[in-house]
């Protein structure tokens, strides 16, 4: 990451901020820490800001609402922190517009590696271009056409896919080279009704899989990091 990848924190607890803070600057980040949504509107009136990592739980306007109101201003990304178990809140923040959600208490090493996993999506794309207006999604030589959801395979043969292979897919590109588990498949695929046996992700990562011609014991493209969940390993590309 970039020296001048500044990181808006927003959380009222003192510790949690200079512990975070402190950390995210010895990894050269630019940090400005506040504990509530009013300061924070400050700073982004003020200065240009890479990521806002915005708890929850805040004295006045709680984290929803912040985001909602960010959410309708600005794209800037917005990391969600939630308290653990908190499910229909995750969902919720993400249908309000943020990026990532981490429940806590976390490892700091797991924030920086999400943080700099969406700084690295926001980058790859074309200015004022966000991942559900491009038209077409490219990666590893596959051709995902977002608007009749035609997925094309490098050979130009044409694979069809079923609502929640599509769902589960524009998912793993969206979040590309980074480490989802099962409950963030299902709340990224927007509600567990969708998938309400967390083993039923595996079922559908497997046909996914077949789908995209990858080997189900050695996949190189939708990889199973054991322990912690499933990754697409590969660069996206968006287009209009």
């Amino acid at each position: 990451m970039s020296a001048t990848d500044h990181i808006l924190l927003v959380d009222d607890d003192k510790e949690i901020r200079t512990l975070l803070g402190d950390y995210l600057q010895k990894n050269e980040f630019k940090v400005t820490s506040v504990a509530d949504g009013k300061a924070m509107q400050a700073v982004l009136d003020k200065e240009a800001v890479s990521l806002i990592v915005l708890d929850l739980m805040l004295p006045g306007e709680d984290g929803l609402v912040l985001c909602r109101n960010i959410r309708a201003k600005s794209e800037v990304p917005v990391m969600m922190l939630t308290a653990k178990g908190d499910d229909m809140d995750r969902i919720v923040g993400l249908e309000m517009g943020a990026d990532d959600y981490l429940a806590k208490p976390f490892n700091p090493r797991e924030l920086l590696a999400r943080i700099k996993s969406i700084l690295r999506r926001a980058k790859v794309m074309p200015e004022g271009l966000k991942p559900e207006e491009a038209s077409v999604v490219r990666f590893s030589g596959w051709r995902l056409d977002t608007l009749s959801r035609q997925l094309t395979s490098p050979d130009g043969v044409a694979v069809p896919l079923s609502g929640a292979e599509y769902r589960l897919l524009r998912v793993f590109v969206d979040h590309a080279n980074r480490v989802l588990n099962r409950d963030q498949l299902m709340d990224f695929c927007r509600g567990r009704e969708l998938f309400p046996f967390d083993r039923s992700i595996d079922v559908q990562v497997s046909r996914l899989r077949q789908r995209l011609g990858d080997d189900a014991k050695e996949p190189k493209l939708i990889k199973t990091i054991r322990g912690e969940g499933y990754m697409l390993a590969a660069k996206v590309e968006y287009e209009k």
